[in-house]
């Protein structure tokens, strides 16, 4: 598929090979992939919901929750609970961005396609399959999990506050949600060092885009349409913080070489935050940060 946001992109950053991006992904699930879908207990996924808002939104569940039963077929047996701001969201079929993720292995493919809830589960048809590096991914091991009496609460505001600020300015990772209209819905990750996502004032976060694949999924996306959204994991107490709002790419090399290991920097302004407190059953464990994070010019 043709991804005219890709293609500007990649220009710009003067990559020249063919068929990078969406137009080398296939949509067939390999028996390798379906395998490793069985086994993940995390799914990151994406969609812009009817106002057109962008979200990235958290799933897990026991090893086995997420199957293969075809080549174009995911089946995620369950969907967005209570507070998740996509929740709801499927009840008719629309573009979806999955990530599944294993922070102990350091291991991720993404799987992108249409979806639709089927009772209590998630029906993806893939259009886009593919596996990424594991740079930038921060060990973590699955402890321990919460009994299921445990309440989920959600809280809604325009702005981030005192706590949410430090939680983002203390994050190694995050996952980023991105939509364009007729060529679908990517979520990926972003890693590094704390601190590599800076904050400025309660509506303004900005992070560096590091060396990657060179697909420019995401940052095609944002090409077309800057309205994204940011999903942030609290490891430890299995809270999530879900923001939605529009990032620009800035591309002046001054500014990036203050920023070690910055190709670019990604400006996101805050329009919506939703906190989901007790938002997932599952605890991690923190093993060791990526020997690829470039170090904070501070440390």
């Amino acid at each position: 598929m043709r991804h005219e946001g890709e293609q500007l992109v990649q220009r710009r950053a003067g990559v020249t090979a063919d068929r990078l991006g969406s137009a080398g992904v296939r949509a067939a699930i390999p028996t390798v992939a379906a395998e490793f879908l069985s086994r993940q207990r995390m799914l990151v996924i994406a969609a812009a919901a009817d106002d057109g808002t962008v979200w990235a939104g958290l799933l897990t569940g026991p090893e086995g929750f997420t199957t293969a039963p075809d080549p174009r077929t995911v089946v995620a047996n369950l969907s967005p609970g209570d507070g998740d701001p996509l929740a709801g969201c499927f009840d008719t079929e629309r573009d979806i961005g999955m990530l599944a993720i294993d922070p102990a292995g350091r291991r991720r493919m993404r799987v992108n396609g249409r979806a639709r809830k089927d009772g209590d589960r998630l029906l993806v048809h893939t259009e886009q399959v593919y596996a990424n590096c594991p740079k930038y991914i921060q060990t973590r091991t699955v402890t321990e999990e919460d009994p299921p009496t445990a309440t989920t609460t959600a809280h809604t505001t325009r702005t981030l506050d005192a706590d949410q600020l430090r939680w983002i300015g203390a994050a190694d990772t995050f996952f980023v949600a991105t939509h364009a209209a007729g060529l679908g819905t990517d979520v990926s990750h972003r890693g590094g060092n704390p601190g590599f996502v800076t904050v400025t004032g309660d509506r303004r976060l900005t992070w560096p885009d590091y060396v990657g694949n060179s697909m420019y999924m995401t940052l095609g996306n944002l090409e077309l349409d800057a309205r994204c959204g940011l999903l942030f994991v609290d490891w430890e107490r299995g809270h999530t913080l879900h923001l939605t709002g529009r990032a620009r790419v800035d591309w002046s090399p001054e500014r990036a070489a203050a920023v070690p290991g910055a190709q670019r920097l990604v400006d996101f302004d805050v329009e919506q935050v939703v906190q989901v407190t007790g938002a997932t059953r599952l605890r991690w464990s923190f093993g060791s940060y990526s020997r690829f994070n470039p170090a904070r010019k501070d440390s």
